[in-house]
């Protein structure tokens, strides 16, 4: 097995392109393996913090017309921005899909979706023996039951792919909080997507915005 590790194999905003795989309502009915609320807040939150750092995003669905539009939490993020719908279950196979993503030029492949171990776990597979470098965020993905969720995750790491969270996503783009083109938005995205995080960081600021109180005298 070749371990991934070093400073080249973390993650880069400007090598890295992120593809939403059918967050739909037929897909969200049947989610057990998470909080369904949970999910749509991080695929939210996934979807934004890629717009922070321009990471280019695509957006598809399978048969839309059966299985529902894709959340507005996601497509709001980028309005007017064409969705890809698909008949192929395995979005890799879809020649719409992998053309866009090859003409971005980029190698670090992020993937999200419903369900983990159907519509993640097949494109996963393969564009990993196809050569690409390939992430899925599994807080941001779900599956018909937590034990699908488990085995689809373990069967990706066997076959190359790399996991991730979110957050960890977003810190790894990020890097250094000295950037600042891109620390605001992103502790916007956190206040708005990262609960106890975010709720801890407004509290901060309040307490150092709070006035000394005066000596008594």
């Amino acid at each position: 097995m070749t371990f991934r590790n070093g400073l080249a194999s973390l993650l880069r905003p400007e090598d890295s392109v992120l593809v939403l795989i059918d967050h739909q309502p037929y897909q969200l009915a049947n989610l057990n393996s998470h909080d369904p609320h949970t999910v749509v807040n991080n695929s939210a939150a996934l979807a934004k913090a890629a717009k922070v750092f321009g990471v280019p995003t695509i957006l598809t669905s399978v048969v839309a017309d059966r299985g529902g539009h894709i959340f507005p939490q996601i497509t709001d993020v980028f309005p007017g921005q064409e969705i890809i719908d698909r008949t192929l279950i395995n979005t890799w196979e879809d020649p719409k899909v992998v053309d866009v993503v090859k003409a971005t030029g980029r190698k670090q492949l992020v993937l999200a979706g419903l369900w983990t171990e159907v519509c993640v776990a097949m494109p996963a597979i393969q564009a990993a023996g196809e050569g690409w470098d390939v992430t899925v965020i599994t807080d941001a993905s779900g599956a018909v039951s937590t034990e699908a969720h488990e085995i689809a995750i373990h069967r990706m790491i066997v076959a190359g792919v790399n996991m991730m969270t979110w957050m960890a996503l977003a810190a790894e783009w990020q890097r250094d909080w000295t950037r600042g083109e891109t620390a605001g938005a992103l502790n916007e995205v956190v206040i708005q997507h990262a609960a106890g995080s975010g709720i801890a960081y407004l509290w901060e600021q309040q307490l150092l915005n709070t006035p000394k109180p005066s000596p008594a005298g």
